[in-house]
């Protein structure tokens, strides 16, 4: 204090000019002047006074999820509206108050749950339920919803046993079991069992129209109807050579047994057949000089086109019910095999369109092969839609060999190894190697990570087998010992759902094949990356071969009905 005392005596106009005058002792103060100096400085506060007024409360709302309240609300505050903007966008029955889904339910403790219940589901199953307000009537029950019915019903809800109880039939006496010949113990008859009856008079005549309509059918023998046309006039030339013989004077030796040196990729459509009124099934050229190309559809028909020259339609032949799914020609082309829809695999002559023999074990057959050796050329082999590949023998039209092995239906065959074995697969996702005339598979090839393979083709080396796969790619599978390559796999192409045919180029440089949308794809054989692609029809690409002896031409067939030439 006597610090703070000086300090409010001092000037504090200017500070001193002498630092000794600073340093000089204080004259004695007086102790009255202190006292007065003290009592001004207790008025001094370091903060100021706050006048004291009455606490704003915050306004106490009530959310409706409450249950209880932790206070006596006025009345007015129990009535007040709900805090916030309302939202313009609902409806009045959207903006009520809600506790439930479909509304604002309040608890009755007069009913109890089980009663409530009870009465609901009485209502949404037999469409009536109790008037919960005359409850308290003294004129007694009543009903809201279907009142004659309920009055019908005597009120029972779905808890009570509305059916009628069925008495129990009874049977004739067990009998004695050591009778054993009389003996009929748990299996007796009942009592009131019919046990013959009659058809009446209008259910037999129903059932003798039925039986003269199925007698023709029955006793029916196979469909013989088979016709052919012919499209061109100069079936035969100045020498008298038919249209099965290869024409000498073109630019390609057509009768030559090796392949081009170099294949190059086509770059143009050449030439467009409209070949069926439906989609094209599949294509095949004639054996060695493929000259001329067979193709069939989805229209039962089986056609013989020009490949060189005018490109015309030769032959038609028509001979199936349903689609045609499969055609091979024999090794000299003079016949061919078509397996159909209808179950018939038939046999063809090329030049006269006649039938020669038909071939059927009641199954689809999905594909169908000629042995290729010349001595085995009555015999064939046909994978069909029961799981079984039948070896039939054309001069006597019997069946000589059922291999049975597999899981699934039999999608093609191959021949291998000089024609001694030949490889199948089937929808079980399996591939087989069979021993020709031995029904017992030699190798079976199964893995997880394999799908079903629909189409197989064979290199012109006859060392690879490329399969086409389910999984959007071709796998390759060497044929000496059918393993996988994995190095070997060709990938770009969206083709499951679909068995498009895939084929290698005369010299085994490129593997094509079609694809769902349509699109022909070309890849390099050696570093299985994709050369070209290009659209090749509107709908499916089905079918895709490389002349045998053309450096760049490539013939495919789609769902959309055309055969295409490219060059």
């Amino acid at each position: 204090m006597d610090a703070l005392a000086d300090y409010g005596g001092s000037d504090s106009s200017g500070n001193s000019d002498n630092d000794a005058e600073m340093s000089a002792p204080l004259p004695p103060t007086d102790r009255s002047t202190v006292n007065s100096v003290r009592e001004k400085l207790m008025l001094i506060s370091s903060t100021p006074t706050v006048v004291e007024k009455e606490i704003i409360k915050p306004y106490d709302y009530v959310s409706t999820d409450t249950k209880m309240l932790e206070y006596n609300p006025t009345v007015e505050q129990l009535y007040t509206p709900a805090l916030g903007p309302s939202n313009p966008f609902k409806t009045q029955q959207s903006a009520a108050q809600k506790n439930m889904l479909c509304g604002y339910v309040e608890e009755n403790t007069g009913i109890s749950d089980f009663h409530f219940n009870n009465q609901r589901q009485t209502f949404h199953n037999l469409g009536y339920a109790e008037d919960p307000t005359s409850y308290s009537d003294s004129h007694g029950t009543r009903y809201v919803g279907e009142v004659d019915k309920a009055k019908e019903a005597q009120g029972r809800t779905v808890f009570e046993d509305n059916k009628e109880k069925v008495k129990k039939r009874k049977r004739e006496h067990a009998g004695d079991p050591s009778d054993p010949d009389n003996y009929k113990g748990p299996w007796a008859p009942f009592v009131d069992e019919v046990k013959f009856s009659r058809p009446s008079d209008e259910q037999k005549a129903i059932l003798d129209e039925w039986a003269t309509r199925k007698e023709p059918t029955a006793n029916a023998k196979v469909d013989n109807d088979e016709k052919t046309s012919l499209h061109i006039q100069d079936t035969h030339d100045y020498q008298g050579r038919s249209f099965l013989v290869a024409p000498k004077d073109m630019d390609v030796n057509l009768y030559s047994e090796d392949p081009p040196e170099k294949c190059f990729l086509p770059k143009k459509l050449l030439h467009s057949w409209q070949a069926h009124n439906k989609g094209v099934a599949k294509i095949t050229l004639f054996p060695q000089t493929a000259h001329v190309l067979l193709s069939c559809g989805m229209d039962s028909k089986i056609k013989l086109w020009e490949v060189y020259g005018k490109r015309r339609c030769i032959r038609t032949y028509a001979g199936h019910s349903k689609a045609v799914r499969d055609i091979v020609f024999s090794n000299d082309g003079t016949k061919f095999l078509s397996a159909s829809y209808d179950r018939m695999i038939k046999l063809w002559d090329t030049e006269t369109g006649k039938c020669l023999s038909r071939f059927t074990t009641k199954k689809v057959p999905y594909c169908v092969q000629f042995h290729p050796d010349n001595d085995k050329q009555n015999f064939f082999v046909a994978g069909m839609a029961d799981k079984k590949i039948i070896s039939w023998d054309i001069n006597t039209g019997e069946i000589t060999q059922e291999y049975d092995r597999h899981l699934g239906a039999v999608n093609t065959i191959t021949f291998i190894e000089r024609n001694i074995s030949f490889v199948s697969t089937s929808d079980d996702k399996s591939l087989r190697v069979w021993d020709w005339d031995i029904p017992v598979d030699r190798k079976h090839i199964a893995d997880p990570s394999m799908h079903a393979i629909p189409s197989v083709s064979l290199s012109p080396t006859g060392k690879w087998l490329a399969c086409q796969s389910m999984d959007n790619q071709i796998t390759v599978f060497a044929t000496h010992k059918l393993r996988l390559n994995r190095k070997k796999t060709f990938k770009g192409h969206m083709v499951a759902g679909y068995a498009c045919q895939c084929s290698f180029s005369p010299e085994g440089s490129y593997l094509i094949s079609g694809d769902a949308d349509g699109r022909c794809f070309i890849w390099d054989w050696k570093t299985t990356k994709v050369f070209k692609r290009f659209k090749a029809h509107d709908k499916v690409c089905i079918g895709a071969v490389w002349h045998p002896h053309e450096t760049s031409k490539i013939i495919t067939c789609g769902w959309d009905g055309f055969i295409k030439l490219w060059d």
